[in-house]
């Protein structure tokens, strides 16, 4: 055996990330050998999201998390605000769970605190590592390429982010079209703990996510977001990649602009800005979900495409999906099969849970926003400001006058024939959610 065959391990995940961790953790509690390799300085150095882990899929990979975690806040309040140019309106959902639904959480460190987790429960963790490319042999991956050197493996998993270079050099995956990605940037502002109690109205280990449509965005395929930690605030937003290529405004030109809306700015007044952080989300859904698996290998998290862009879900999809991998892993250790149809059992365990059913009931909804966004991220937002404007006014006007003419104008200002292609897209969305 020559000397590179000696850096040989039985399992290599490449990426730190949640799916990463959780695939390796879970190989390494049934004693089998795992090396997690990470290109950032340490694992969550690179990692950024808008700031929420969820409660349930975290427990199931760290049962005693929230004692011992570094937790910024627990959620109590999600808001949805509807931003025009200069109004909007903001509907609010509040629910104090005895068991918490999900936190705030800062990537940098939390991720490092799962990545220490796992190293005590025996996973070898290299750090400051590119993976240039997969070593493949008769067609199986048997390990990776580094910038340093070599590893040998039986399973490699890939966690290895949304553009996966690695997925994409062995055919599991090709080219990502511009409107299934976006581009999210975020800052983060230090406020005193007391403001952010009195502006968010949380009590000091209570969060609030506020979730924002239109603003900045009006038309374009974007969304924003604000979280709140113990001492900061997070706000942000992510557009399609798709919506540049005719529009020379930058990401972070949108995101000034939204800071700037009067339902926002009051929020983080003052703030110090302490970062600013961009990375690409799979926005794809269910049909650009690549093939998950290979002899030798497995895709999972963000590289596989799994974000339910709807629920602002991808930490929880990550996490599920990087556990069902590392049972397959350990499945076919137990085996000596690396087969395809070995690790395909991991696709077949993705499909019977949540993840893949709740991305399958969702599978026609970035279709319909595509071809539809005109109506649903801008015209039908500014009706909605434009009722509570019309409805919160004291004018001296007869309601009943204002009521017909907010309805005259709804289909003076939209064609039958526009109205009739938006109620037969919410038809189409609703059947396929529902029914088919």
């Amino acid at each position: 055996m020559s000397n590179l065959r000696e850096n040989k391990t039985e399992v290599i995940v490449v990426g730190a990330g949640p799916a990463g961790i959780a695939c390796a953790i879970t190989v390494a509690r049934a004693g089998h050998k795992v090396v997690l390799i990470e290109r950032g300085r340490f694992a969550g150095s690179k990692n950024m999201f808008g700031g929420a882990i969820y409660a349930k899929p975290t427990r199931e990979i760290f049962p005693d998390f929230e004692k011992n975690a570094p937790l910024e806040r627990k959620n109590i309040e999600h808001k949805y605000a509807i931003l025009g140019e200069t109004d909007g309106t903001v509907i609010s959902y509040q629910n104090r769970h005895e068991l918490p639904v999900s936190y705030t959480v800062c990537r940098g460190k939390f991720d490092r605190w799962m990545a220490e987790e796992a190293k005590k429960e025996g996973v070898t963790l290299v750090e400051e590592t590119v993976v240039r490319e997969l070593i493949v042999e008769n067609e199986t991956v048997v390990g990776v390429k580094t910038e340093l050197e070599d590893y040998y493996a039986d399973i490699v998993v890939l966690a290895d982010g949304v553009n996966s270079l690695l997925a994409k050099q062995i055919g599991l995956r090709g080219d990502i079209e511009p409107k299934d990605v976006a581009v999210s940037v975020k800052e983060v502002y230090k406020l005193d703990k007391n403001k952010i109690n009195d502006r968010f109205l949380v009590n000091d280990d209570e969060g609030c996510i506020y979730e924002l449509f239109g603003g900045s965005m009006l038309g374009k395929l974007g969304l924003g977001f604000i979280y709140t930690n113990k001492e900061s605030v997070s706000i942000g937003l992510g557009i399609t990649l798709d919506e540049f290529e005719e529009d020379e405004t930058k990401p972070y030109e949108y995101l000034d602009k939204l800071k700037k809306h009067p339902v926002i700015a009051p929020l983080i007044k003052d703030g110090e800005l302490l970062e600013y952080s961009a990375h690409l989300i799979p926005e794809g859904g269910f049909k650009k979900i690549p093939t998950l698996c290979g002899a030798g290998v497995m895709i999972v998290g963000d590289a596989a495409m799994l974000v339910n862009n709807l629920h602002w879900e991808g930490t929880n999809l990550a996490m599920i999906s990087g556990k069902l991998a590392g049972e397959t892993a350990v499945v076919a250790l137990s085996k000596g099969d690396f087969s395809e149809n070995a690790l395909n059992r991991y696709t077949e365990e993705l499909e019977n849970s949540f993840v893949m059913k709740d991305l399958k009931t969702y599978r026609e909804l970035m279709d319909i926003i595509h071809t539809r966004k005109e109506s649903f991220l801008k015209y039908y937002l500014q009706k909605v400001n434009s009722f509570f404007e019309m409805f919160t006014s004291v004018n001296s006007v007869p309601k009943r006058t204002l009521y017909w003419n907010f309805i005259k104008n709804f289909f003076k200002d939209r064609s039958l024939k526009e109205l009739f292609k938006d109620a037969w897209a919410i038809i189409k969305l609703l059947w396929s959610i529902m029914i088919k």
